[in-house]
């Protein structure tokens, strides 16, 4: 890793030096080796303040030698396992650091706002210069959410697209879990350091990602998730792709800062309509009144990049496609117009019998014989208290 590179890795990694200021440093230029001997005046000529300069003055030329020696068998960033114990990682992983000084730096993320001066990456990292679509929603979906985003992730990996998202609970982690099972591209970006897994429960998401694609972080590896880091990442998952699905989010999502992050970059926004009932289709509605193309299927998303395809890919998916369906059976061919109605219904989420009631208005016996029926042809099943849900 080149000199320039190893500064901008300890200047971002050192205390009380953010994006800001280190824009200011290479701005005026002073991206160099002789920051090596700076002094507290120097420093404070950076923007920084009393406190920090001088504290920066001792600190600094230590952090830089450590990261030298950090790198040094290593060439490109690449850290292996000598440096488990430095990076607190398993045996078996290994970082690749990436800075914006670098040739492997993403073009479409470096022409976003803020781009992050440095890239933490577990996994391929070839993936970050191929053409993604960032799909993003509600950490509580409901089951047509659920089954939406797997059915977008499954056809736009399909048609050779990358698919980008942030690991999160909810539609993140379909969205990843669909790509994979598809033999698909996925990139997590995280909000916490690249070796810290949140939430918990997606330990074995994330590993199956760093094998089989890329998770990346700007936060340096130790880094503890907070709140605020989630919004700042979402201008990275924006940023890394042609354009942002939001698939389901209520009117305050998190989602839609990731969708107004794509418009800052210059990026298209895609919208999933759900339905007008439900409280987690606000945002998405949303943005479709605001300009949103909506998404009907996952064609209104690949006809805008049909010239980043790779023609194989793109073959193979229209192939496929139309095979599909000819082949493919209407699952809900057999049902009436009453059990089409329920089903709908219980697409937004489980549902109880006296939540049924009230939205049908229908009596007691006519719901329960609709319910039943459903039942039998294997459509829905009951769960404790009257609960019903969609299989």
């Amino acid at each position: 890793m080149k000199l320039e590179s190893v500064l901008l890795v300890a200047l971002h990694e050192s205390d009380g030096i953010g994006w800001k200021t280190i824009n200011r440093i290479i701005t005026r230029g002073e991206l160099h080796e002789g920051m090596l001997s700076y002094d507290a005046n120097d420093w404070r000529e950076c923007g920084l303040s009393v406190e920090r300069a001088n504290k920066l003055t001792k600190e600094f030329p230590l952090t830089v030698e450590r990261k030298r020696s950090d790198m040094s068998n290593v060439g490109d960033g690449e850290f292996r396992q000598n440096q488990a114990e430095v990076w607190n990682l398993t045996n078996r992983s290994k970082i690749r650091i990436i800075t914006a000084l670098d040739d492997f730096y993403p073009e479409s993320l470096k022409s976003s706002p803020q781009a992050p001066w440095v890239l933490y990456c577990m996994g391929d990292y070839r993936l970050l210069s191929k053409p993604g679509i960032a799909m993003v929603g509600t950490r509580m979906p409901t089951a047509y959410g659920r089954k939406i985003a797997s059915m977008l992730s499954e056809e736009l990996t399909r048609a050779g697209l990358m698919v980008v998202s942030g690991m999160a609970r909810g539609i993140d982690s379909v969205v990843h879990e669909t790509a994979l099972r598809s033999g698909g591209m996925t990139v997590a970006v995280l909000g916490a350091g690249i070796d810290v897994i949140y939430p918990p429960e997606n330990r074995s998401l994330y590993e199956e990602i760093a094998a089989k694609g890329l998770v990346i972080s700007e936060y340096p590896p130790g880094t503890k998730a907070l709140p605020g880091f989630f919004p700042q990442r979402n201008r990275i998952i924006a940023g890394l792709t042609l354009g942002t699905v939001v698939v389901e989010a209520d009117a305050r999502s998190g989602s839609l800062i990731t969708a107004d992050y794509a418009l800052e970059a210059g990026r298209d926004v895609f919208s999933v309509p759900g339905p007008l009932t439900s409280s987690k289709s606000r945002g998405t509605l949303d943005l479709i009144k605001q300009g949103a193309k909506m998404v009907t299927d996952a064609r209104d998303i690949i006809e805008e990049y049909d010239s980043w395809l790779p023609k194989e890919a793109s073959d193979t998916y229209n192939k496929e496609r139309r095979a599909h369906r000819q082949e493919q059976p209407d699952l809900q061919a057999g049902l009436t117009n009453d059990e089409r109605h329920i089903y709908h219904m219980l697409e937004q989420g489980p549902g109880s019998l006296d939540e049924m009631i009230e939205r049908t208005q229908w009596d007691f016996g006519h719901l329960h014989s609709v319910l039943l029926s459903l039942i039998i042809k294997k459509q829905i099943t009951q769960l404790p208290g009257a609960i019903y849900k969609i299989i």
